[in-house]
């Protein structure tokens, strides 16, 4: 197994950071460079910037926030939220992103996965999946920040995503967001036994014990935590202590 990436999730509804419970209840935190920044200083692997609302306004507005970063932040950095065409994507790695994150965009054109992939490379780009569980073995794909179904399978989707290029799949429980109260490891089993991948989970961290209850999934790319950390209920440096002491497989710094 690579090493698991540590990854702060900064949820953005410009200009601020927020924070709510399976995507609803959205609470103003404050200025997400000054969270960014504090996560870099803390030792964060990699930082996934999500404007919210983008795609329910038509518009990406992160472009004047990854810059600031990207001057005292040195990181990699994955941007989502509003990446419609070829074009945004240009416009937000030329801002400094490392990476585009799509989900609204890709359920209404697949097409543009493969654009994507093959104008950028599959490197460059993170199928992020909102993930809300339907009955006992079956989720649906939400978009437009866990607002409106797609009527696809969350399986399905993500193979389907992988097979037209994405390098990367963020797989989002909406159910588990927010809560702290650990992730979704039936969703995740399902969708790691499909997956050629590396799979970031996000949704539902809230304690060290939940990093262990992933680590047999060899697929697995990164955890991306926002309200443990968000709220300083942990810290970056106790997380990775923890994973060092469980022999989890991450970067030593």
């Amino acid at each position: 197994m690579k090493n698991i990436r540590l990854i702060a999730r900064l949820d953005i509804k410009a200009p601020f950071l927020v924070k709510g419970i399976q995507l609803e209840g959205l609470r103003k935190l404050g200025d997400p460079n000054e969270f960014a920044l504090k996560y870099y200083h803390a030792g964060i692997d990699e930082i996934f910037y999500i404007d919210i609302v983008a795609s329910l306004y038509d518009r990406n507005t992160l472009t004047d926030i990854i810059s600031k970063t990207t001057n005292e932040v040195f990181v990699p950095i994955t941007v989502g939220g509003g990446i419609r065409n070829l074009f945004d994507v240009e416009k937000v790695l030329r801002a400094g992103a490392d990476k585009v994150a799509i989900n609204t965009a890709a359920i209404k054109n697949p097409i543009l996965i493969e654009d994507i992939s093959k104008r950028f490379g599959s490197s460059c780009l993170v199928l992020s999946i909102e993930a809300k569980k339907i009955n006992k073995d079956n989720w649906e794909a939400y978009y437009d920040n866990g607002r409106e179904h797609s009527g696809l399978d969350v399986c399905e989707w993500a193979i389907e995503g992988q097979d037209r290029g994405a390098g990367e799949i963020l797989i989002t429980s909406i159910d588990r967001d927010g809560t702290k109260k650990g992730f979704d490891n039936d969703l995740i089993n399902k969708i790691s036994d499909k997956s050629r991948v590396p799979l970031v989970i996000s949704g539902g961290f809230g304690n060290l014990d939940h990093i262990s209850e992933l680590t047999s999934k060899s697929n697995l790319g990164g955890i991306a935590i926002g309200s443990s950390l968000h709220y300083e209920n942990i810290t970056v440096n106790e997380i990775r202590q923890y994973c060092i002491e469980k022999k989890v497989p991450i970067r030593t710094i």
